[in-house]
């Protein structure tokens, strides 16, 4: 396997721990503030960050020569993806909502299987997420359809970020895609929050929590993955993908002590397999 694949492969595994841990953070965030708000206040946080961390101001010049249609699917698919996966965060306990968005970009990898053997590396993720999703919740007072039909959505847009976001990257505007995405989501956020609850954004004791927020959720993991797409294709991203919820079962388990199950046990094994199994049959996606 070529080192550009296992660089690859790395970026994406930092950028899920990343979004693991600021998934919790956001989760303790949504006592004293509404999904809607963190979402938005993570948002404008981050196209700050990103603004200055990749000194996107020399991309001004050539934004009316940019190819738009792609970089608004990817950034509508950015921003409606953060937005539906907070609100099932709200909804859902934590490893439901991750596991059911994991539906979207696995879904992808299946459509793009070429070769009739990386079929056992896709089925073998989507028992591994099926394994590792406690759906013993399923049955408790927190548990929302709506939150459920949130996370499904999210998962969605996650397809469309995957696609897209390979796509965008080809335009030879290196990170500057992820700021003008990031930009965009926020400028259409703050509007809708501050019409929605103004009090909660201007609460400024919580802007803390928001900016350590934005940087694991959106600055690192974002860029990570767009570095990721320049060498993976969608069906190898999108079964890596599933490597997120066993990340978190893990980092749950040596950090916070957190009992896995017999059948995670197994899911982390499926998971483990199939990841391994498409990082070593993977060709870097050609440049066009």
């Amino acid at each position: 396997m070529p080192n550009t694949q296992i660089t690859a492969v790395f970026y994406m595994v930092m950028s899920m721990i990343a979004y693991q841990i600021s998934a919790s953070f956001a989760k303790q965030l949504f006592e004293v503030l509404d999904p809607l708000t963190v979402v938005t206040l993570r948002l404008c946080f981050a196209s700050i960050l990103i603004f200055l961390m990749f000194r996107s101001w020399k991309i001004i010049k050539r934004l009316p020569y940019l190819r738009w249609k792609d970089l608004l699917f990817y950034s509508g698919s950015v921003c409606l993806m953060n937005v539906l996966f907070y609100a099932s965060l709200g909804k859902l306990p934590q490893g439901i909502a991750v596991g059911l968005e994991f539906l979207g970009p696995l879904t992808l990898a299946f459509l793009s299987i070429k070769q009739k053997s990386d079929y056992i590396w896709v089925c073998l993720a989507i028992m591994g997420i099926a394994l590792m999703i406690p759906w013993q919740d399923a049955t408790a007072h927190n548990f929302s359809w709506l939150g459920a039909a949130f996370a499904i959505g999210a998962g969605v847009c996650w397809a469309f970020y995957i696609y897209f976001g390979q796509k965008v990257v080809r335009q030879n505007i290196g990170m500057h895609a992820l700021t003008i995405a990031i930009v965009l989501s926020a400028m259409v956020m703050l509007p809708v929050s501050a019409v929605h609850n103004p009090e909660a954004l201007l609460q400024t004791q919580y802007w803390k929590q928001a900016l350590m927020i934005a940087l694991l959720a959106t600055a690192i993991p974002y860029a990570l993955d767009l570095m990721a797409l320049k060498q993976l294709s969608k069906l190898s991203y999108g079964t890596l993908s599933s490597l997120s919820p066993a990340i978190g079962a893990v980092t749950g388990m040596i950090l916070l002590k957190e009992h896995i199950t017999f059948y995670q046990c197994i899911a982390l094994v499926c998971i483990m397999a199939a990841s391994i199994g498409v990082t070593f049959r993977a060709k870097p996606e050609p440049a066009q």
